[in-house]
């Protein structure tokens, strides 16, 4: 049976952290399963950091097709979820279908992962109370607001979540991504 792992994204979804997290689960020989809005070609963005800003810019990036539309995904099918960063999570905290999704993957006690602003989703699903997880130090406040702690590390690990900071992270992320995927095989 092919172990697949859910990806959600969207329009403006940083770029390099789902295209690495699709070429990571592959090498790995899993199935990545890219879910966003709709079934259909996204515009990925690309976000760095440049001096003498403050925060990151931002710069279009790649374009990928999604798999799935997150209202036609079934958490059964799944035995994870990574909640990418970028702009993206900006809305689809927004979306009912996507806080109900993650809810169940936490109620089933299947992997959440999110990096970057992929916590925003987190925060809105209400999952974020009592528990330890890192994002984009700009993203902090909404950890704390609900009920949170931000811890300032590169990757968190806490119960069934993992969180990482940006795309910087991805050493540390996937390894323990990976920990955890192959202590459930």
């Amino acid at each position: 049976m092919d172990r697949k792992i859910l990806i959600v994204t969207g329009d403006g979804g940083e770029g390099y952290e789902v295209l690495y997290a699709v070429h990571r689960f592959q090498e790995a020989g899993l199935v990545p399963v890219l879910a966003a809005p709709s079934k259909r070609l996204l515009n990925l963005v690309m976000h760095d950091f440049e001096p003498g800003w403050d925060t990151y810019v931002e710069r279009p990036g790649y374009r990928r097709e999604a798999d799935i539309a997150i209202a036609d995904v079934r958490s059964d099918d799944y035995e994870a979820i990574l909640l990418a960063g970028g702009r993206a999570p900006e809305y689809l905290r927004n979306d009912a279908k996507l806080k109900a999704l993650v809810r169940e993957f936490h109620a089933h006690d299947k992997w959440i992962f999110s990096i970057c602003h992929g916590i925003q989703i987190i925060t809105a699903a209400g999952l974020a109370k009592g528990r330890n997880l890192t994002c984009y130090e700009h993203v902090r406040s909404e950890v704390e607001a609900c009920g949170g702690t931000f811890v300032a590390q590169s990757c968190v690990r806490d119960g069934n979540m993992v969180s990482a900071q940006t795309w910087q992270d991805h050493p540390s992320f996937f390894r323990e991504v990976f920990k955890c995927l192959d202590a459930h095989k």
